[in-house]
Formats: structure tokens, C-alpha cells, sequence
């Protein structure tokens, strides 16, 4: 019973981070335009090599930005994602989060 009780917590724990992650969706929408590219204006990829971002957890959505704008991500799109990711601020990115995640996967 204690268990559950304590996994319980972590989970409403879980939440309560993404939710403090979260930044204005619709504002979100406005900056994700270059996004749109490969992401689709509807966060499914354009092609299968761009990931789906529609449905993602904001808070996942956030820290790869940030690990791409901070050169802490390699491999993969990096080479693209990178120098798309230095132009954006910390609210450009809360915002770009939430959109994505707000959108139906």
C-alpha cells in the first residue's frame, strides 16, 4: 500500500514539473513557423527522418532545445537542430514546448 501511495506521488510529481514547464501554446504556434519545415504545421514530420513533436511532454520538448542550443546534443539532426535552436530564448522554446505538446499526436 505504501508503495503505491509513494509511485502515486511521483507520478502527480511528474505533472506538476511539466506543468511549470509550460509556456503560451498560442504564442508557440506564431515562433514555430521555421519549425513547420520539417515538423509540419500539425507536428507530424514532413518525412520519416523528422521526428513527430505533436503530443510530445513539454518538459522533453524544452530540455532537447536547450541541449541542441547548448551544443550538448550530437548525432542524428544535430547539424540542423543546433544553429535552429541558438536563435531561440528560453521563452521562444517554453512556448514552441507547449504548442507541440498541445497538439493532438
Amino acid at each position: 500500500m505504501k508503495t503505491l501511495a509513494i509511485l502515486a506521488l511521483i507520478g502527480c510529481s511528474a505533472l506538476a514539473v511539466d506543468a511549470l514547464a509550460a509556456g503560451d501554446s498560442a504564442a508557440g504556434e506564431t515562433k514555430a513557423t521555421a519549425c513547420a519545415a520539417c515538423h509540419g504545421t500539425d507536428g507530424k514530420g514532413t518525412s520519416p527522418i523528422y521526428p513527430n513533436l505533436a503530443g510530445q511532454s513539454a518538459t522533453y520538448l524544452e530540455s532537447a532545445l536547450k541541449a541542441y542550443r547548448a551544443g550538448e546534443r550530437g548525432g542524428g539532426m544535430s547539424a540542423i537542430m543546433s544553429p535552429q535552436a541558438q536563435a531561440l530564448s528560453d521563452e521562444d522554446i517554453a512556448d514552441i514546448a507547449a504548442y507541440y505538446a498541445s497538439l493532438t499526436p
